[in-house]
């Protein structure tokens, strides 16, 4: 049962990632860096404090009294996955939601989930024992799955005409595209290292009097905090460059305040994969690191999906959309399988 309500879980954050870039089709007249650094202030600066605020009865204290090396090395693998995070999002920019999706959070699936399993040196489990061997077949579909829906990516940049992609994606580059979600992609798995490494952040909001399923909210101030530093340092970069500050406050009023509002739901929703990312690791018993490649599924599966209503897909044909549905159905199925071999580790 509690394996089942981690899923549902990590499904809502799922969703609420997937879900995070589609109001910035909203903001108008301002550019990516200063659409991208005023959501991160909501996602990854403000929103951390107030979830743990709310959740945790004494969030300084629980700060205050935690190892120092937890709190430096979780902020440290924020700030790799701080690069992760841009990296994804400019693949985001020049390749559409779907395929950057795909390959970014697909490659962040397998490292997210197998390096926490060799640093708290569970990894032997995994072939050893029946729930191990089952969470590994649980990560071969989902990886299986991320390959068709990526493969479908490809048949669509190779099928349509550059006219065609612009379309659907208006700064559409294959090459910018490709890189910044490969590299996205390995990075953003820090983040499932930064909330490992943050484990007696944890137990101190335990011992604390923290719900069980809160304890994880602590460690967000750091592991998002140190994503914050990565995106500031770049975006303030770019737009002293381009000398956007303006955006701010250029344009009608009502612009202007659709495209805060929109942004600070970007934001909002952003902060909610992890926030439900953290309660849904609290349920995954022992394999909880096989959460993160729970997550990540979720977030392909709801991202494709968002793709499909945005008309990415619009312009491929029957054979394409075959392998989009079947890669979809496949990251389900694997969700469920790597829900089955926890629930079996916890029996």
């Amino acid at each position: 049962m509690h394996q089942l309500i981690g899923i549902i879980f990590h499904s809502i954050g799922g969703f609420s990632s997937a879900s995070f870039y589609v109001p910035s089709y909203l903001v108008k007249k301002w550019s990516w860096q200063t659409y991208w650094i005023t959501m991160g202030l909501v996602a990854w600066l403000l929103m951390p404090w107030v979830g743990a605020f709310f959740t945790t009865p004494d969030i300084i204290g629980i700060l205050r009294q935690s190892p120092s090396g937890s709190l430096i090395r979780t902020y440290i693998f924020g700030i790799l996955w701080g690069f992760g995070g841009l990296g994804a999002g400019l693949g985001l920019r020049y390749i559409g939601l779907s395929l950057g999706q795909s390959i970014s959070l697909g490659l962040s699936a397998i490292v997210g989930t197998l390096v926490p399993a060799i640093l708290d040196k569970k990894a032997g489990l995994l072939v050893t024992t029946l729930p191990g061997g089952i969470i590994v077949l649980g990560l071969l579909v989902s990886v299986a799955g991320i390959v068709l829906c990526g493969y479908a990516g490809m048949i669509k940049d190779s099928i349509l005409t550059e006219d065609e992609k612009k379309e659907s994606v208006k700064e559409f580059s294959v090459i910018k595209g490709y890189t910044m979600a490969f590299l996205g992609g390995i990075m953003s798995g820090c983040m499932a290292i930064a909330i490992n490494a943050g484990k007696p952040i944890s137990a101190e909001a335990l011992n604390a009097g923290t719900v069980s399923v809160f304890v994880n909210n602590p460690i967000l101030i750091l592991a998002l905090g140190g994503g914050f530093t990565t995106n500031f340092v770049y975006s303030l970069i770019v737009m002293c460059r381009n000398r956007s500050f303006g955006d701010y406050g250029r344009g009608p009023s009502k612009m202007l305040a659709r495209n805060y509002i929109m942004t600070a739901l970007s934001g909002l929703m952003w902060y909610g994969q992890f926030f439900f990312y953290g309660m849904g690791e609290t349920k995954m018993g022992k394999f909880s690191f096989a959460s993160w490649s729970i997550h990540m599924s979720s977030i392909i599966i709801f991202s494709n999906l968002w793709g499909i209503w945005l008309k990415e897909w619009k312009l491929v044909n029957r054979r394409t959309l075959m392998y989009l549905w079947s890669g979809i159905i496949l990251l389900i199925i694997s969700v469920f399988i790597i829900g089955i071999g926890n629930y079996m580790a916890g029996k």
